[in-house]
């Protein structure tokens, strides 16, 4: 195997930017070489204790032209929302570009979007892959993998069961829980295009079967808090508040894909804040789980270990970092353009074995 090293731009970093900083310094494969944050207080720090690391020597800075000038292979892309027109400057720059904020699997419907990124990529001899867990693995990858331990598949059902309570997340009031509940079924405060972001992989997992998505439904239902529910954002993050007896406290979307007439690939996505809700979804702990249904059939959940408390813990977003930045690599050794899972093939991570 190639000893290669990948010079590596951190662009953000969130908690998704973080754990994709925290790989990128202690893999001896890549080097890094740039830092951008938007937190004036991290402006000037070392990488290094961003994520509570030795020092690296890489200063963090809010200066987009420094590091656009800088010499390197990839671009790290870890902002909450997707930035076109700076992935395509990245692009023709010679920067390859790997972003968990997508696009992700070209779709008629964001046509627009990969042609600029292609037109980008053929100008800078360059590579982009938008990356995931879901959209990206768990409702994609997954099942396409599990198909093959199947006779005959009839239904496919991904969930993504997420306790927001137990895992704080910025996405809490963005989601419009402690909303009027019916005000909520009305108006969701969920982008009404978000289903539309994860279609392209229901188009990869229908279309690697050899069949094709004849249309997409959606529905929306919500829970009610039993008792005042106090939450925060997150570590570090400011906000939070109460979630009052009475508002929504638990929402469960559900998406469908339809081939032949029936439901065929149905997404499930179930964050509650807590157990104290009415209805009261039993689910289990946080987790992705992917259930086949046909002959045989075949069940797998997608789990963090178990943590101190005796429950496991949501590592959505960490997963978000790692399936992106162990493909740096391989998005940088491929032919340039738009690259999906399905152009990258069976990805051999470089780096994780180490002392």
């Amino acid at each position: 195997m190639s000893q290669k090293k990948y010079r590596v731009i951190q662009w953000a970093t969130g908690t998704v930017g973080k754990a994709a900083l925290k790989h990128f310094i202690e893999n001896p494969f890549i080097e890094l070489v740039g830092v951008y944050v938007t937190n004036p207080q991290k402006v000037g720090k070392d990488a290094g204790d961003l994520v509570g690391l030795p020092k690296t020597g890489v200063i963090a800075t809010n200066d987009a032209e420094k590091l656009i000038a800088l010499e390197a292979d990839c671009v790290f892309f870890a902002a909450l929302v997707q930035d076109l027109p700076l992935y395509c400057r990245f692009l023709r720059s010679g920067k390859n570009v790997v972003s968990p904020a997508g696009p992700f699997t070209p779709t008629e419907r964001y046509r627009n979007q990969f042609e600029q990124i292609e037109a980008a990529c053929r100008d800078g001899g360059t590579s982009y892959h938008g990356c995931g867990i879901h959209p990206g693995f768990s409702g994609d990858l997954l099942p396409l993998t599990l198909s093959r331990l199947m006779n005959r598949i009839e239904r496919i059902e991904v969930t993504e069961v997420i306790d927001k309570l137990r895992n704080p997340m910025i996405y809490t009031e963005v989601m419009g829980f402690g909303r009027d509940p019916e005000a909520l079924l009305a108006k969701p405060s969920r982008s009404p295009e978000a289903p539309y972001a994860f279609a392209g992989s229901m188009n990869m997992v229908v279309e690697g079967l050899g069949k094709q998505v004849e249309k997409l439904t959606t529905r929306l239902e919500v829970a009610a808090a039993t008792r005042d529910i106090p939450y925060t954002l997150g570590e570090g993050i400011p906000g939070g508040g109460i979630i009052r007896k009475g508002t929504v406290a638990g929402q469960h979307f559900e998406w469908t894909a339809w081939v032949d007439g029936a439901p065929f690939l149905i997404y499930h996505f179930y964050w509650a804040m807590g157990e104290d809700i009415e209805p009261k979804w039993d689910n289990g702990d946080s987790c992705y789980r992917v259930v086949m249904h046909g002959d045989p059939p075949l069940e797998v959940r997608l789990m963090g270990g178990v943590a101190a408390d005796g429950r496991r813990p949501f590592l959505g977003l960490p997963w978000t970092a790692l399936v992106g930045a162990t493909a740096v690599p391989a998005v940088c050794d491929a032919r340039p353009g738009v690259l999906t899972h399905l152009d990258l093939g069976l990805m051999q991570p470089r780096g994780l074995v180490r002392p």
